[in-house]
């Protein structure tokens, strides 16, 4: 699946951008929550969230970069997100919190930021409904792909698969054309794609195109 981020959408006509990529068959979109700690920056709050909900028929995917995501998750779930997902950083009460989360009926992922190792997520990742690996250090848009990235999607992966229910790989930074297939063949099957997508010269184009691809690559 290819996930548009709004934060590299034109923030003074964030509905027509969200309007063009569901005409364009995009179906979840990406919702990056910064607080100014956790990360340097800040970026939407909870009445985005329920303005989208109540404006059109998605799927939205909030990623909640921020110190207190114990504290703050219920604003996001009242909203209308419909994934929430977190750091594993920013709280020593991780399981809580992911039971919490799925308790409201959401899914639930757990997010790495790029030096964080993917052995942190082994004791609860029969919990969670997808693991976010960030392939650029968050914070802002627009950054590259690390490449190490593809050692951990990799490392994931084989531990997956060696489980009877395991969750989905989300990846999430520096992804487009040019090395979508590389995330995909490392593992990854949930792509959020921003700058790539809203900063291309022709945003469905390039949306459509990476959709493609996708679907090129799993033999749809």
């Amino acid at each position: 699946m290819i996930i548009p981020s709004i934060l590299s959408a034109n923030f003074s006509r964030i509905a027509e951008s969200v309007e063009m990529m569901l005409k364009a068959g995009a179906r979840t979109f990406h919702v990056d929550i910064m607080d100014g700690h956790f990360v340097p920056n800040l970026t939407f709050g909870p009445e985005l969230v329920r303005a989208l909900k109540r404006e059109f028929d998605l799927v939205l995917d909030v990623h909640l970069m921020v110190d207190n995501p114990i504290e703050v998750f219920a604003w996001f779930e009242k909203a209308g997100a419909d994934w929430i997902s977190f750091h594993i950083e920013a709280t020593p009460h991780s399981h809580k919190l992911i039971n919490m989360i799925k308790e409201k009926g959401k899914r639930a992922g757990i997010t790495l930021n790029p030096s964080t190792p993917v052995e942190i997520v082994y004791p609860i990742i029969d919990e969670v409904d997808f693991v976010l690996i960030m392939s650029v250090n968050p914070g802002f848009e627009g950054q590259k792909f690390i490449p190490s990235t593809l050692k951990k999607i990799h490392q994931l992966k084989d531990y997956i698969e060696n489980m009877k229910k395991g969750p989905e790989i989300q990846v999430d930074g520096g992804i487009g054309p040019d090395n979508l297939r590389d995330v995909l063949s490392a593992g990854a099957n949930l792509i959020v794609a921003g700058s790539s997508i809203f900063k291309s010269n022709d945003p469905v184009s390039t949306f459509k195109l990476m959709k493609n691809m996708e679907e090129e690559f799993r033999g749809k």
